[in-house]
């Protein structure tokens, strides 16, 4: 084990501290098998490894369209760090700023804003660069305040219980034009997270019209807008074809190669002059990298992304490691010259093995690896009992894809509690019925205590989407809306761990 300078008070021994930065895939699965390899040295005291994350817990979001059409509870898409990390530090907070040539990380915490100390600074040695993407927006009037994003378990629930809201809105109206706008859902972003977001709750809604006295199915009206030519590009294109046939078939309106112009006064208007009148607009268009990476003086590509070696190493720099959404890393299985892993959670999680056991043998002199691993396919949900696949050259549809797309999730989610629990949660959905509650007053818990202690409630959503008491957009934005002239995205598959 290399020795350093790092002690946590004087007369310490010396010991190496691993800072890895977020507890995404790459983040979680590299400490968890750092954790493993060097519990030894994690025993002695000679090795540290803090991970600094926004969430106590990673979340699993290929669950997330189930999560919100009720077939999977929240609490089992993510999966808690502290329980699962117990031989790392975990450090809830935001990071602000690396100094990688000081080997210092500024970042804050909860307790920091409460102290009003202001940022902490932390030494370390070796440095995992694993924030992954967020969100981002192109300057479409009205997004911003009126969009509502489908990357979180919080924006997750809070879309399932504003589609149930709209249709409690839509049976108790005496406005038709309000009707109109609250049972009309436009999705962006032909995406995983756009379609199968869009799939699961347009199962979910048609199966609660049952239980509505003047709504009926075809009375809701679902709209994806996607702004190239087909749609679950990573499927192929035949699969491509067959969801958007599927979807249709529903009387789910698919609009290709039109793009969202404005959301402004709840009307939603397209490229192509429709306008809809609509109080949910849901944005999965896309990602870019974490704020983070360009707080740092680590070389980034064109695109914003760690300029990383196929050994996982940051491009010229020593002690400084990268893998995920966040980091190009060069494609060894591509014939063309100079690709890069596409941003997937298949990538990742395969990295995470790579990088792990190349930070331990860089600290015990090893050699290092080098990652390859070629793309061999994707599944997809279309709902409940459909979907597509295709996966080593095979191509599914229907049943047997959705089937292969349960099957495939649930061995790749974390920890044999979580799959338990998953899969004990999907056995019950199918012996019983679906869950159509609304539990919006979750988003804010103290609106009935203030209304009885005199204050004024105001905390319903204020047209396009889930609105706070002061009138703004209660969601995390979501991602870019890709024209078709700028080619291929980096950040076109945000949630895409449906990989295989």
């Amino acid at each position: 084990m290399a020795a350093n300078t790092r002690g946590t008070t004087p007369g310490t021994p010396p010991r190496t501290r691993i800072l890895v930065v977020g507890g995404g895939y790459v983040g979680m699965y590299t400490a968890l098998r750092l954790q493993r390899k060097l519990k030894a040295e994690l025993g002695r005291g000679e090795a540290e490894i803090v991970v600094i994350t926004p969430d106590p817990y990673m979340t699993y979001q290929p669950f997330l369209p189930e999560a919100a059409a009720g077939s999977i509870s929240p609490r089992h898409v993510v999966v808690p760090l502290r329980r699962l990390l117990d031989g790392c530090r975990i450090v809830i907070g935001q990071a602000k700023a690396i100094d990688h040539a000081k080997r210092t990380a500024t970042f804050i915490t909860l307790a920091t804003e409460e102290e009003g100390t202001g940022p902490v600074e932390m030494a370390y040695d070796e440095l995992v660069m694993a924030p992954g993407s967020i969100s981002r927006t192109l300057p479409i009037p009205g997004l911003a305040d009126h969009g509502i994003g489908f990357k979180t378990v919080e924006e997750a629930i809070g879309l399932r219980n504003h589609v149930i809201e709209q249709m409690d809105i839509a049976s108790s109206t005496r406005d038709p034009d309000i009707r109109d706008a609250a049972l009309t859902f436009v999705f962006v972003g032909g995406g995983y997270a756009g379609v199968e977001a869009l799939a699961e709750l347009e199962d979910m809604a048609r199966y609660a019209t049952r239980y509505y006295h003047n709504i009926k199915a075809e009375d809701l009206k679902w709209i994806l807008v996607e702004a190239a030519g087909r749609i679950l590009p990573e499927v192929g294109e035949e699969m491509g074809k067959y969801a958007v046939r599927e979807l249709r078939a529903r009387n789910i309106d698919v609009r290709l190669e039109t793009l969202l112009d404005s959301c402004e006064d709840r009307v939603a208007v397209l490229s192509d002059g429709s306008r809809f009148p609509t109080r949910t607009v849901v944005w999965t268009a896309g990602v870019r990298p974490a704020p983070i990476l360009a707080a740092t003086d680590l070389p980034l590509n064109e695109r914003g992304r760690l300029h990383c070696t196929a050994r996982l190493t940051v491009a010229g720099v020593e002690h400084a490691w990268g893998a995920g959404d966040a980091a190009a890393v060069p494609d060894l299985t591509s014939d063309k010259p100079g690709a890069a892993c596409a941003p997937n959670a298949q990538h990742a999680v395969r990295q995470t093995k790579v990088l792990a056991e190349n930070i331990v043998a860089s600290l015990r002199g090893g050699p290092l690896q080098e990652y390859a691993h070629k793309y061999v396919g994707s599944v997809a949900s279309l709902g409940l009992h459909k979907g597509v696949a295709h996966v080593y050259g095979r191509k599914l549809k229907g049943y047997p894809a959705w089937l292969m797309h349960r099957a495939y999730h649930l061995s790749r989610v974390p920890t044999f509690n979580r799959k338990a629990r998953v899969l004990a949660e999907w056995t019950l959905s199918g012996l019983f019925k679906r869950e159509i509650v609304s539990l919006g007053s979750l988003e804010h818990p103290r609106a009935e205590f203030e209304l009885a202690a005199g204050g004024r409630r105001n905390h319903k959503g204020n047209g396009i989407g889930i609105g706070t008491s002061d009138g703004t957009a209660n969601t995390r934005r979501n991602g870019p809306q890709k024209r078709p002239e700028e080619g291929p995205d980096d950040g076109s598959a945000p949630d895409a761990a449906r990989g295989t």
